[in-house]
Order: C-alpha cells, then structure tokens, then sequence
C-alpha cells in the first residue's frame, strides 16, 4: 500500500442520517468500525426516530467519544437537513456516505481513498452495491464507471450511499438543497449541481457497500416524491443545458412508476432476487 495510506494522513468524516432503524443499526456503524482505514469520525444525526434510534447510537457515541459525534433533530426533517447538519460537524478532509441500514465492506474507505489519491482529476468516488436481507446475498448493481456531464439524461450517476468526496465538492455545492422537491432525491439534485460546478466523479466497479433489500421503501415512493423528483429533473436539466426534449422520457418513466402498483413492483424484485440466487 502506498505511503499515504500507511500513515493514514487524511481524515474521513462519514455522515449518516438515521431514522428508524435501530434493529440495523448496529451492524452499520460496526462496519464502519471495522474499516481497515482508521483516520475517520462518524457524525450521526438522528432525525427525529420514534424507536430505541437515537438510544442505540447513543450507546456507540458513549463508547466511541473520540470517534463519533451524535447531533438529534427535534423533528423529523428528512435525509437533506440531516446531513447538512452532519456537515457542519465535519473536519475531515474527505466527506463519506452511509446509510444505517447498510454494511460497507472492511476495505471500502482504504480502497476509495487510495483510488483518489492516484487519480486527482477526480473529485468523487462511488463503487458497486450488492443486494442484501434475511434470506442473504442477491444481485450486484453497478453504476456508470465513468459518467459525464451528460450521464444524468438517463441515470444517477452515482450510488449515493456509497459515495466517497473531496470535502471540496460540499463546500464548493453548499450541501445538500432543502426545499419540498427533494425529499428523497437529495442525490439527484446533488448530482446536477457536482456536474453544473465543474466536478468530476467516477465508479469502482467492485462492491464494496452492501445495501439491505427494503421492501417498504417502495411504499415510500409516493406520487408526492416522484413528482418531485420530477421537478428536480427539470430544475437540473434546465440547468445542465440538455435538449428540452430529453424532458420526454423522464416525464414518461415518471408516469409510468405513478400508476404501477406497488405489489407489482415488489413481484418483481423478488423474481429478480430468486434469479440471482440461482446463478
């Protein structure tokens, strides 16, 4: 391992939001402990949780007083505010995702950091996730290896959870943008203002992240989020300068989701799940 990683010079700042989940929490932020890179805090900002959440962080942050900071919200105020929050806590000089109902393999911050160290020209760092729940492993899921500008006509470019920056692209971004159209697509529109200042981003494509398979959040995906996810789509297209006829397929795919029903949806992953087992 090169010289920059053995002495473990830069220091990651993980943020993660958490609501609701302290059954998963545990296996989250003990993955985080048990990352083979050991320069990093993690900032948990609990939002608002009606369970044991903000009980069970409590107990690491009690454990880990050097490692990890706690911050609450009063209210539930989505995954936009909290990380902002977390933000504001950050001294890290590299910013780190996670979710609290994931796992990140032991060798995901040495290998992203070590990538970015090679590669300067990039600002960001993703990598693969595979699929997760009681039954076990499913499939992998890969993002772009490396999008560009225009990568957000189709796609995310990246998996948001996974992702790895320079503090650069936060402080550069501002955050995360709070306002009614970005609950549940915070990345998207991050993704379009990284893109709009400049920044540039790649993928590992090794799966590095393990995101549990949540069936109830395809219930969380009402008309209200999709439309403003939709909303998002026009904020950033408009602002990237594509076609405004590149509109028509989000616009169509947007509909589409709207009027499927969720039991559909859910068939279908299952199905997706036993074949992927299979191989």
């Amino acid at each position: 391992m090169k010289e920059c990683l053995i002495h473990e010079n830069e220091k990651i700042s993980v943020i993660m939001g958490i609501y609701n989940c302290a059954a998963t929490l545990p296996e989250a932020i003990d993955s985080i402990l048990n990352q083979t890179y050991k320069n990093w805090e993690l900032i948990l900002c609990d939002d608002g949780s009606v369970d044991d959440t903000y009980q069970v962080a409590k107990r690491y942050a009690d454990d880990y007083p050097d490692k990890i900071i706690l911050i609450r919200n009063e209210t539930n105020r989505k995954l936009a505010y909290s990380l902002n929050r977390c933000l504001e806590y950050a001294t890290g000089d590299f910013i780190a995702r996670m979710d609290g109902d994931d796992i990140s393999l032991p060798v995901r911050f040495e290998k992203q950091l070590f990538f970015l160290k090679e590669h300067p020209e990039y600002d960001l760092v993703g990598c693969a996730m595979q699929r997760f729940d009681a039954e076990g492993f499913s499939d992998i899921i890969y993002a772009e290896a490396e999008p560009d500008y225009y990568a957000l006509r189709n796609n995310n470019p990246f998996f948001h959870p996974t992702i790895l920056a320079r503090k650069v692209v936060f402080d550069g971004l501002g955050g995360y943008t709070v306002v009614d159209r970005t609950a549940r697509s915070e990345d998207y529109d991050l993704w379009f203002r990284f893109y709009h200042a400049g920044f540039q981003g790649c993928n590992l494509q090794e799966a590095l992240y393990l995101i549990r398979e949540d069936m109830a959040a395809i219930r969380r995906r009402t008309f209200k989020t999709r439309w403003g996810a939709f909303k998002t789509t026009l904020f950033g297209f408009k602002l990237l300068g594509y076609p405004r006829w590149w509109i028509i397929k989000p616009a169509v795919v947007t509909a589409f989701k709207s009027i499927v029903p969720y039991k559909a949806i859910e068939l279908y992953r299952k199905w997706q799940k036993r074949s992927a087992r299979q191989k």
